[in-house]
C-alpha cells in the first residue's frame, strides 16, 4: 500500500474498520509508522468483565486487528489474503476505564507468515498486555 501517515490512518479507519468487530468495540487507528502501526480503544462497560475490568477477549480482539490489518500493509491485497493463525497473549495489568493502546511490530515478515509483537498500554504508558500474532499469506481464491 502506498499511502502513508495521516492519509493512511484515514484509509485504514474509513475503509477497515465499519461494519466489523472494530467498529463495534470503538477500535480506532491511530498511528503508523514504517515499522508499526497503533490502535485505540476505549474501556468501559461494553468491554468490561463482570468484575468491572477490561475483558481479555476484548484485548485479544484489539490485538488481532492491529496485528491482521499491519499484515495488510505487506501484502498485494489484490491477490493475497490475511489469515491469523496463532495468538498468544499475557495479560499484566487490569484496567477500569480510560483508553488503551495497541502498538504492533514485526518480528518476521516472510513470504508466507508474518509473526508480530503487540504490546498494548495504557494512557500512562503502563503495559497492560504483551501478545505474539502469528499471521498467514493465503493466495486469493
Amino acid at each position: 500500500m502506498k499511502l502513508k501517515g495521516d492519509e493512511l490512518i484515514a484509509y485504514l479507519n474509513r475503509e477497515i474498520v465499519p461494519q466489523t468487530l472494530m467498529e463495534t468495540l470503538h477500535i480506532r487507528f491511530v498511528d503508523a509508522r514504517q515499522q508499526s502501526l497503533t490502535a485505540s480503544m476505549p474501556v468501559d462497560a461494553k468491554v468490561h468483565q463482570p468484575m468491572g475490568l477490561l475483558h481479555g477477549g476484548a484485548t485479544a480482539a484489539l490485538v488481532e486487528s492491529v496485528g491482521s490489518t499491519a499484515s495488510h500493509l505487506f501484502v498485494d491485497v489484490e491477490t493475497q489474503e490475511i489469515r491469523g493463525i496463532e495468538l498468544s497473549i499475557n495479560h499484566l495489568k487490569s484496567v477500569k476505564e480510560g483508553m488503551v493502546y495497541a502498538k504492533a511490530q514485526p518480528i518476521h515478515i516472510g513470504k508466507t507468515t508474518h509473526l508480530w509483537e503487540i504490546i498494548v498500554s495504557d494512557e500512562k504508558d503502563k503495559i497492560v498486555a504483551h501478545a505474539k500474532l502469528t499471521n498467514i499469506v493465503l493466495k486469493k481464491k
